[in-house]
């Protein structure tokens, strides 16, 4: 029988997991990447590290409109077979507190044993192309380029969605999906920085410190996580503001209210902080207001909060009145900023929302819409936490498209 011939739209990671599935399982398969080397924003994933999969791997840690997909594809793809296929590759994998990452802890290793597995299996590479259009005629596909018109009997749309575009994922593969009556669910940047409203972030740009944040869409707490937390001169950054930001995201583009609730010390209840004042004002009560939470707080960060709470900084803490105390501790512990906006695509390290997954057969990936049409990775509506779940999403649904892209006409 002839081979099946496929066509892959993007050599990132799920576009490149697809090309050797399907390659291994007998298809004729050629990659189109718009780049000029495949696979640059596997690179630049877990901090140039590559964290690619997580052994908690639980629908619960991916968003979306939809999710009841999700324990689909994990059952098809789980965090073993990610462990299992990289180690097939020559990869020696390291498990760190649940995160896996490769022993060398370079992203480029994982890059590179994919590369060499789609030269080992001769698998047609074309870069430097980008595809303006597709058309289906006979059962059979038509990819125009800007330089040449490619035709297969199966096509992958493996794009990517719109962040970080230099380094590839344009969301052009958004109109390719949509050409074929494909609808999106709105996409915005998701992992991404918060800009807040406030001239005090000035005061605080380049703090690091443990804190909760709550994520708060109107009066209502959306979401929330605790972690270190990044003050800047726009607002709020670090991990446990970029697993919140695409609830931020949803609602700005829905023209929602959005308010991040910062706890400065998370490891104490409100009593127990009281408390803890109370002992420290009986010690330290004769140090100036700006020496008294040395040790306890950030000292940048201490001289904001006596600032909004109007407390001078050069006065003694035995004249700081007990409304001022009250003040303090409410900042401290419900420290509240108004989210006017998310950092850009280009800040973001993947989108939330894209194509809608109830237009998509999750068992093969095939469109409901277009036999032979295949979509994966973050073109789909379907985002991940901070941890190695957006990497297992691609590969996860690279794999199962490559498989079933390369079965029988």
């Amino acid at each position: 029988m002839k081979a099946k011939r496929v066509i892959i739209v993007g050599g990132g990671a799920s576009g490149l997991v697809a090309a050797i599935t399907a390659a291994r399982n007998g298809a004729d398969v050629t990659i189109i990447e718009q780049k000029e080397k495949l696979g640059k924003k596997i690179l630049s994933t877990g901090n140039g590290r590559c964290n690619l999969t997580n052994e908690y791997m639980e629908f619960e840690c991916f968003r979306g409109d939809d999710t009841s997909v999700v324990s689909k594809v994990l059952e098809q793809f789980g965090y073993k077979d990610t462990v299992t296929f990289f180690e097939g590759l020559g990869v020696i994998l390291k498990n760190r507190q649940g995160y896996f990452y490769p022993i060398s802890d370079q992203a480029s290793a994982i890059l590179d044993v994919l590369c060499f597995e789609i030269r080992r299996l001769n698998i047609c590479v074309v870069l430097e192309e980008s595809v303006k259009a597709i058309q289906k005629n006979s059962g059979e596909f038509a990819v125009k380029t800007t330089k040449n018109t490619y035709t297969c009997d199966a096509l992958i749309l493996s794009t990517g969605g719109r962040a970080a575009s230099v380094l590839g994922s344009d969301g052009s593969g958004y109109g390719l999906a949509k050409s074929f009556g494909h609808t999106l669910s709105p996409v915005v940047p998701a992992l991404v920085q918060l800009v807040c409203a406030g001239k005090y972030f000035k005061l605080v740009s380049g703090v690091r410190t443990n804190a909760t944040v709550k994520l708060f869409v109107n009066r209502e707490c959306a979401a929330a996580d605790t972690g270190e937390l990044q003050l800047t001169n726009y607002g709020i950054s670090g991990i446990p503001v970029f697993q919140v930001s695409r609830y931020a995201a949803k609602a700005l583009y829905s023209k929602k209210m959005v308010f991040a609730e910062i706890d400065f010390l998370p490891t104490m209840t409100e009593e127990e902080l009281r408390k803890f004042i109370s002992v420290r004002k009986e010690t330290h009560g004769n140090r100036l207001a700006e020496e008294f939470f040395i040790g306890m707080l950030n000292s940048k960060l201490a001289v904001m909060l006596l600032k909004e709470a109007y407390v001078p900084t050069h006065i003694s803490v035995n004249e700081i009145r007990e409304d001022k105390w009250d003040k303090l501790l409410e900042l401290i512990k419900h420290f509240r900023t108004e989210v006017v906006d998310t950092n850009s695509f280009e800040q973001a390290q993947v989108c939330a929302g894209g194509v809608r997954t109830s237009e998509i057969n999750v068992d093969t990936m095939e469109s409901i819409f277009v036999e032979n049409l295949y979509l994966t990775g973050e073109l789909l509506d379907v985002d991940g936490i901070c941890g190695g779940y957006n990497l297992h999403w691609a590969w996860a649904t690279g794999h199962i498209a490559g498989k079933n892209a390369a079965k029988g006409k």
